[in-house]
Formats: structure tokens, sequence, C-alpha cells
């Protein structure tokens, strides 16, 4: 039985927000507390303020801005000799620099911040930071390395019954499965993801299923109006929250939904937006993810086969660049679709689709 769904990065003074909350509420809370506890010389509640203050910054996709809050908690942890504090502050560094495309650096961060925690005793963000290092991993295309670890994170949340990990876990087993192209498991376990994280109240989680399912009803059953209906009601979620990157993401799959059913006009529009939106938060991966979808909406659209082929052969280059894997094979997927030269084409592979 799961509980309902609580934000454990909202600690010290702020553990009464809700994990419900508008992130600009959250920033706003955070900083008038951040700024008490530097006044009052309290180290500690500097670090654990600070440490919402920087997932704020980092979800509203303030990159800057989240970058020097979470180094500031963790000065701040040290100072107080406060090891959980400061595996904390690791964490959203290692997540900020995943959300940035800094694989290497993330899996750095991430890793330490899982000792860090291991040493302090808190459980909860060694489970976090380990779950980090899991959907690198995973966002790599490094299945068979993550998979195991994705299982074993999943079986430990269940059994503690917390139900915002349990949807994390499901959610990134369900995209791996999905990508492996076995549509029915992961239809299955996005449901399940769906149900859990609705009746623990975790909103984030639930619209980060229903993107899922979206992808699915979409790609598996070709039924392009409940995905867009599902992809709706994870709007306003998101917009609720002020999940901007989430919001993005949405955005995207909107377009990839819209680019199956033919319709490559709102198709390419809804790729222009959120490649837009990616940029402006400094996210490498959407970025080019969306701008492989918009390629591939303007070469139905007729543009010239000599530009779509520049765009995938440049494409190809940026996404290994940034540590995608599966890139050249995602190319080769666009070039052999859209009848184009596959010189860089390696067969098999994840479709722009079905990355999330």
């Amino acid at each position: 039985m799961y509980g309902k769904a609580f934000a454990p990065e909202y600690q010290g003074a702020l553990t009464t927000l809700s994990v419900n909350a508008s992130l600009t509420d959250v920033l706003t809370a955070g900083t008038e507390q951040l700024a008490a506890a530097e006044r009052a010389g309290q180290h500690a509640e500097v670090a654990r303020s600070g440490l919402a203050v920087a997932e704020a910054h980092r979800r509203l996709g303030q990159v800057r801005e989240a970058d020097r809050a979470w180094k500031a908690s963790y000065r701040a942890a040290r100072e107080a000799g406060d090891v959980a504090a400061m595996a904390w502050a690791l964490w959203s560094g290692g997540t900020l620099a995943r959300q940035r495309g800094a694989f290497p650096l993330a899996r750095r961060l991430l890793a330490l911040a899982a000792d860090l925690g291991e040493r302090g005793g808190d459980v909860v963000v060694r489970g976090y930071s380990l779950a980090g290092l899991a959907e690198t991993g995973r966002i790599q295309g490094d299945y068979e390395a993550v998979g195991r670890l994705h299982e074993q994170l999943l079986a430990e949340a269940r059994r503690r019954g917390e139900a915002r990990h349990t949807v994390w876990a499901l959610e990134g087993i369900a995209q791996m499965h999905r990508n492996s192209g076995d549509l029915d498991t992961a239809l299955t376990l996005f449901q399940e993801a769906a149900e859990i994280s609705a009746r623990a109240d975790d909103r984030r989680g639930h619209a980060w299923a229903l993107r899922g399912l979206a992808d699915l009803v979409s790609v598996r059953d070709g039924d392009t109006e409940r995905a867009l209906a599902l992809l709706s009601e994870a709007e306003s979620t998101c917009r609720a929250m002020d999940l901007t990157s989430a919001l993005a993401y949405n955005h995207k799959m909107r377009g990839n939904v819209l680019y199956r059913a033919a319709r490559y006009t709102e198709a390419r529009d809804l790729y222009r937006q959120a490649l837009a939106e990616f940029g402006a938060m400094s996210e490498p991966r959407g970025k080019a993810l969306a701008r492989l979808g918009l390629a591939k909406s303007l070469a139905r659209l007729g543009r010239d086969r000599s530009e779509t082929a520049a765009e995938l052969a440049a494409l190809a280059t940026e996404l290994e660049r940034i540590g995608l894997r599966h890139a050249r094979a995602m190319v080769a997927r666009a070039e052999q679709e859209l009848g184009i030269g596959t010189e860089s084409a390696r067969p098999g592979g994840a479709t722009v689709e079905a990355v999330r």
C-alpha cells in the first residue's frame, strides 16, 4: 500500500511544502527561508533551504541560477558538517548536469552523492542518487547496464511504500521496454504508474505517466485523438506546477503524435515550439530531439532533400557529442524513412518518437 507522495528535497523549514506546489511558490518560499537562515548564521538550514531553491530553479529551466544554488547549498552543508545535506546538494548538481547533457559530470556527482548519502545515513538521498545514475544510463541507451538497477530500485521503493519513487522506476522501466519494441509491457507499466501516482496525488509523476501512455496509444493503437487528450491533461498539470522541462517534452511528444498521424504542418509547429522551449532552458538533449522531429516534418512538407540530409548529418554529430549512444541509429532510421542516403546509418535502433 502506498502513502501520499512527498518531496524529500523540500527540507528544514520547508518540509510543509506539498510535492505538488507550484515551482514559483517553492522558489519564493525557499528564497525567503534561505535569506532568514543566512541572517541567523544557520549553515545547516542554509543548505536545506538552498536545496529547494536549486531544485526550483532547475525545474523552471533556470540553469545558471540552479548551478549557483546547488553549489552554495553544498558549501553551507560542508560548513555545517552535515554529510546528508552535502549528498542532497550533489544530487541536485548531478541532476542538473544530466539535464544539461553533461553525462560524465552527472555520473561523477551522483556517485559521490550516493556515497555521502550512505555515509550520512540518509537512505532516501542514496536511493535518489542511485536512481539518478540509472536514469543517466537509460537516457544514453545503456539499458543492459542500468536495467537491473532500475528493477532493484523499484523493488526497494515498493517495499518501503514510496509512491513517488515507485512511479519513477516504473516509468523508467516502461520507457526502456517501449524503446526496445515491447509496447504491451510498456503500456502495462505506464498504466500502473498512472494509477499509483493518481492515488498518491503525485501530479508530476502522473503527468509523465500520461505522456508515456499517450505515446503508446499513438504508436501502438493509432488512436491520435486519445493520445492528444492524454497530453492535454498532462499539460494542464505542467502549467499549474510550472514544470517547464516536462511541458517542453509534452509539446515534443504532441509533435510526435501529430507526425505519426501525417498532420505534418501541426507537427512542425509543435516541434518548433518545443525547440524554442528547450533552447531557453539550455537542455541540449531535448533540443536535439525536437530538431530531429522538425527535420522530418519539414522533409514531409517538401524541404529540399540536400538540406534535410545535411541537417540529419549535423544532428548525428550533435547527439553523439552529448552522449546518446544510439544517435546514429536514430538518424539512420529517419534517413531510411525519408529515402535519404544512409552513409551514417547503422541498422536497428530507436526512433525520435521512442526517446523521452
